[in-house]
């Protein structure tokens, strides 16, 4: 039966050691990330726990600070979280700060289930594919995916190298993006240009030293767009391997952007593509040897 909504605990209900078991497991995701515990991620925040209810990530158990449920929307998530089942231990405040990434905690942690994704899901309808060459910056890699979900690609391949998509850095920057983007992580980059190349993709490669402004390129066909590393970009075998290099022209002296805002520039010109008709003038690809 669903749990009653948490109302404000008793002083004996509060944990205020640092070697509760609850508080250990809390500390272990958050300093070893995915080798803290196996298939979990750390939430942080009444936000991104709603954003994992939303898109139906298993959300295994929740600590809370002594003053979490005295806003409404705090209230109705406690409600939410009550209703699935889903514990909901309170922590010391001091606790509570000693595990939290931010300056001033938001008085909730979780632990949700990683979500999976079928590989097939990347090529629903017209595919927009994202392939992540090397990402590490976790900030910069949710930022991309944020971008990518917004201007409506349908997936990502997150290479070897690439940082952790539900790292709570890469949480914040897409906002629960990685909770509901299908992405494949793990591949070489080469073998996730094998993957498109088999499925009929254009693959296109942002590249500052691409001869085509990439508003004169067709994106309207099945296309999978390759971003590398934020300071040295693609790799020159990766880029050379592209069907198409384009560039997004800027004003000297500036040279180049965040990765997240470069692939907002050329994931919603793709989108803007497909809503309407584009003139024949569209350089089409070149499909590589």
């Amino acid at each position: 039966m669903p749990r009653p909504p948490a109302g404000p605990p008793r002083a004996d209900d509060v944990i205020r050691s640092r070697d509760n078991p609850l508080v250990r497991r809390l500390r272990a995701l958050k300093e070893r990330g995915e080798r803290g515990a196996a298939g979990l991620a750390l939430l942080e925040g009444a936000r991104l726990v709603q954003e994992a209810l939303g898109a139906n990530v298993e959300v295994v158990e929740v600590a809370a600070s002594a003053r979490f449920g005295r806003r409404p929307h705090e209230a109705r998530l406690a409600e939410e979280l009550a209703r699935r089942g889903v514990p909901l231990r309170r922590l010391d405040e001091h606790v509570m700060r000693s595990l939290s990434e931010l300056e001033t905690s938001p008085g909730l942690l979780a632990m949700a289930r990683r979500p999976r994704f079928e590989e097939e899901a990347l090529y629903r309808d017209v595919p927009l594919v994202v392939i992540a060459a090397g990402l590490q910056n976790p900030g910069n890699l949710g930022a991309l995916l944020r971008s990518a979900e917004a201007a409506g690609a349908t997936g990502a391949y997150l290479t070897e190298g690439t940082a952790d998509p539900l790292s709570w850095k890469a949480l914040r920057g897409s906002m629960g993006t990685a909770f509901r983007l299908p992405h494949v992580r793990g591949l070489s980059a080469r073998t996730a240009l094998e993957r498109v190349r088999a499925r009929g993709l254009q693959v296109v490669a942002a590249d500052a030293r691409g001869a085509l402004p990439y508003d004169e390129l067709d994106l309207r066909a099945a296309t999978a767009v390759l971003f590398g590393t934020e300071g040295s970009g693609l790799a020159a075998e990766l880029a050379a391997a592209a069907d198409r290099r384009v560039r997004i022209p800027m004003r000297p002296p500036v040279e180049s952007l965040n990765v997240g805002v470069a692939a907002g520039v050329l994931l919603f010109e793709a989108a803007r593509q497909r809503r309407l008709p584009r003139p024949r003038s569209l350089a089409k690809p070149r499909t590589a040897s």
